[in-house]
C-alpha cells in the first residue's frame, strides 16, 4: 500500500491552483507481486490505468494528468477527444484513463463521486481534482497552471501554516 500525500485544489481549472486546501490522502492497495516502471514515449497518447500500475504512474512521472470515465457516460465519451487531442500537445504529460467500471476499487480509493472526473499530479503530489468535462481551452489552461506549479513551495508553505 502506498499513501501519496495530497493537496486538493477545487474550483474552476482558470483559479483551481490558487485554492489548494489540505486533503486526505490518496491511498491505493496495490495487488499481485509484480511493479514496473512505466514509460510512456510520444507514440502513446494515453494509458489505462489499473490499480497494479497506479501508484508507479502518479510516482514515476513529473506531470500526471488523470480521467476516470465510464463507456455509459456521456460527458465521459464527450470530454475523451479534447483529452487525447491535449495529449498530443504535451508529450512532456503523462496522459492516463481510469474506467471506473473496470476499476471500481481503484474509483472508491480516489473518492470518485461523480464523472468525468480529472486530477492532476506533480511529483507525485494530487494538486487539482475536479468533475465536470472541460472544455479544450480550460483544460490547456490548467495544464500550463500544473506546469507552471512549484509543488514544493505549496508544501512548504501549508507545513508552516499548520
Amino acid at each position: 500500500m502506498l499513501t501519496i500525500p495530497a493537496f486538493v485544489c477545487r474550483g474552476g481549472a482558470a483559479s483551481a491552483l490558487g485554492l489548494c486546501i489540505d486533503a486526505a490522502p490518496v491511498v491505493v492497495t496495490q495487488t499481485g507481486n509484480r511493479q514496473r516502471k512505466l514509460d510512456v514515449g510520444t507514440d502513446v497518447a494515453t494509458q489505462d490505468l489499473t490499480a497494479q500500475n497506479f501508484n508507479d504512474t502518479i510516482t514515476g512521472n513529473d506531470i500526471v494528468l488523470v480521467d476516470f470515465w465510464a463507456s455509459w457516460c456521456g460527458p465521459c465519451r464527450a470530454f475523451a477527444p479534447t483529452f487525447a487531442a491535449s495529449s498530443e500537445k504535451h508529450p512532456d504529460v503523462v496522459y492516463a484513463k481510469v474506467d471506473t467500471e473496470a476499476e471500481q476499487e481503484l474509483a472508491a480509493a480516489a473518492e470518485i463521486r461523480s464523472i468525468p472526473t480529472l486530477m492532476a499530479f506533480k511529483k507525485g503530489k494530487l494538486i487539482f481534482n475536479q468533475a465536470g468535462a472541460l472544455p479544450p481551452p480550460a483544460l490547456e489552461d490548467l495544464i500550463a497552471q500544473v506546469k507552471e506549479f512549484d509543488v514544493d513551495a505549496a508544501g512548504a508553505s501549508q507545513s508552516h501554516d499548520t
